[in-house]
Formats: C-alpha cells, structure tokens, sequence
C-alpha cells in the first residue's frame, strides 16, 4: 500500500491510542458512559415502543398503500402556509 502524501506512518494508529489511554484511564468517565448509554436504551428501546408506534403499520395493509401515503404526503404542499 502506498503512502498518501503529507501522511505520517501510523498517525491512526496514534490517535487511537491516544483514546484508549484516555479511556482505560477514566474513573469517574466510566460511570458518566454507563449513564448516557443507560439513558440512550431507555429512549430509544423503550420510549419508542410505548410512545412512538408504528403509524404506516397499523394504518395501511399492504406495502404499496404505504408507499403511496408517504409519497402523497412528501409531494403535498404543506397546509395553511402562504408564499
């Protein structure tokens, strides 16, 4: 493989070690990770269960009413606005 110019050799290496350092040497770091992906989970598994069903599913039967709705609604101006 050819180096690209103005490349240093091993710069990505670099620069994912530079991560993984910062990251092994993390104390209180981990535990603000395990909240954000704890609170990731519950917005995006849960809340989109209970609070987001699946509208095209429920409403339309087969795929091409779907597909026809969605594209109505795309090419439809918007109501109520003017220019």
């Amino acid at each position: 493989m050819a180096e690209l110019p103005g490349r240093r050799p091993g710069l990505f290496r670099h620069i994912v070690l530079f991560y993984v350092n910062g990251f092994r040497q993390m104390t209180i770091g981990r535990t603000l990770w395990k909240i954000i992906f704890i609170k990731l989970f519950i917005m995006f598994a849960i809340l989109k269960v209970f609070f987001f069903p699946n509208f095209l599913h429920t409403e339309f039967n087969t795929d091409q009413e779907r597909a026809e709705h969605v594209a109505d609604q795309l090419t439809q101006p918007a109501q109520g606005m003017t220019h």
